[in-house]
């Protein structure tokens, strides 16, 4: 079993709101819910507070005791759409099939969720997605994390192949639950209780049934930053700069300011910038690394216009994005498109 580090914050905090949404929690009840995580309400509140792995465990500890219900973990799965799972979500949906989806899913879930990871193993006509663990949990949080990873995946699965994919069979490592009728509200197909590990059998056929929202321009944006998350995360994932990073990738581009990463951060403007200097960098310079990045991938592979890549990384107009371009890169964007052309050619 994998080492995590139970201390560091690294789990976007929407997975644990989405949880007191679900509940019906209003502000004043949150506390109930991070009983023993030791963040107060206004932190848990805040959008780019990030959570331990042990705070996460709480925080679903503590909404089945407030749920009182056995299957929260169904109910759980269903509100995790591909959205909550941000870029990552993105690229799934994005994907030309359903392989394509849960290789991306293999790949990044580090990035969203590192308590757990996807094995993928093909065996003739079957493709088995297998899920693990990488702490060791009590039966019901086992039980509850298996559901969601299972709910999580019909959704996908349903929108990927345009229709609820009933040909897969479900098999989970927990007995069967007094409660099992309520599985087929969210699983469609086989399930099997008592089995050595979580896993999902799937047809092959069925992972490449073409997705008919299938974009390759916005497939390889989320790619892009995907894999820069990714990076981030391996290397260098305790300094103040990942952690900025890591908020800036998780926001639309360029929208994060300074005092907004501060907060999330529980200091000031100016302790920040301290600690990224003595780091050797700056907020500018990072959110310039990310901003210049993210251009030139949009202008290696796709045809977008330069006013359009303007846009999506939120510049007021085209005039001020080809500046910053040309003091990134010392040419123009439309410069460096020609000369990766030429290069290609």
């Amino acid at each position: 079993m994998q080492e995590i580090d139970l201390n560091l914050a690294c789990i976007p905090s929407n997975y644990s709101r989405l949880v007191a949404r679900e509940l019906g929690l209003q502000a004043r009840e949150v506390s109930g819910l991070l009983t023993t995580t030791q963040l107060s309400v206004d932190q848990f509140l805040q959008e780019d507070t990030l959570l331990t792995p042990q705070q996460q465990l709480q925080i679903l500890q503590n909404g089945l005791r407030l749920a009182n219900d056995e299957a929260f973990g169904l109910r759980m799965g269903q509100r995790l759409t591909s959205p909550t799972h941000g870029a990552m979500g993105f690229l799934a949906n994005s994907s030309p099939d359903l392989l394509t989806a849960l290789r991306a899913f293999r790949a990044f879930l580090p990035i969203r969720m590192n308590l757990a990871r996807l094995e993928l193993e093909t065996s003739g006509d079957w493709l088995e997605v297998r899920c693990q663990f990488e702490i060791a949990l009590d039966e019901e949080l086992l039980r509850t994390l298996s559901e969601i990873f299972s709910v999580i995946f019909f959704e996908c699965a349903e929108f990927i192949v345009g229709r609820p994919v009933a040909e897969v069979i479900t098999c989970f490592a927990h007995q069967e639950p007094s409660y099992v009728d309520r599985y087929a509200e969210y699983i469609p197909g086989p399930i099997e209780f008592g089995a050595a590990s979580i896993r999902l059998r799937v047809p092959l056929d069925v992972c490449k049934v073409p997705n008919a929202s299938a974009n390759h321009q916005n497939y390889m944006m989320a790619l892009r930053q995907c894999e820069t998350m990714l990076a981030q995360l391996h290397t260098g994932r305790k300094t103040c700069k990942y952690q900025v990073q890591k908020m800036m990738l998780s926001q639309p581009p360029g929208v994060l300011t300074e005092e907004e990463a501060a907060s999330a951060l529980f200091i000031c403007k100016r302790t920040l910038a301290r600690r990224l200097k003595a780091e050797g960098t700056s907020f500018r310079q990072i959110r310039d690394g990310i901003l210049s990045q993210q251009a030139v991938g949009y202008l290696r592979d796709s045809s977008m216009s330069v006013e359009a890549m303007a846009e999506l990384l939120n510049y007021h107009d085209s005039a001020n994005f080809r500046r910053a371009f040309k003091r990134w890169f010392d040419v123009t964007p439309d410069q460096y498109r020609r000369r990766q052309a030429s290069c290609g050619s």
